[in-house]
């Protein structure tokens, strides 16, 4: 018996193991269901931050309506202003391999006079 053989049995083996095969595609869940990934954390988003900008990574499908609505939720404050930028690929080639980033999307939430969010706690 060969070793692909006796891998395949042993897969078929285990009933526990088929049960659990079951994929679960949900990503981002823990910031607003999705539509905000990440704080983007830059010199110029701190020095946007002064001024009540914040800055952040967000899904490439979302639009002004839904990041604002995702920053109300997560944080309790609703923005004045939401701007959003998508941010191309960049080329990149390391040796003979040459290849592209992926694209993303930013999101600049501006909150009203005298609130402010802590987004640099675990940074």
């Amino acid at each position: 018996m060969g070793i692909l053989q006796t891998l395949k049995k042993s897969k078929k083996a285990s009933p526990e193991a088929e049960k659990g095969s079951e994929k679960q595609t949900s990503t981002n869940v823990g910031f607003a269901g999705g539509v905000v990934i990440r704080p983007l954390v830059t010199e110029k988003s701190a020095i946007l931050a002064s001024q009540n900008t914040y800055s952040f990574v967000v899904e490439k499908n979302a639009n002004s309506i839904q990041v604002a609505s995702a920053i109300e939720k997560m944080y309790g404050i609703k923005p004045v202003r939401v701007s959003t930028q998508n941010v191309r690929g960049k080329r990149v080639a390391r040796g003979k391999i040459a290849g592209c980033r992926s694209a993303w999307k930013k999101a600049f939430v501006t909150l009203p006079k005298g609130k402010s969010i802590n987004i640099y706690e675990g940074v």
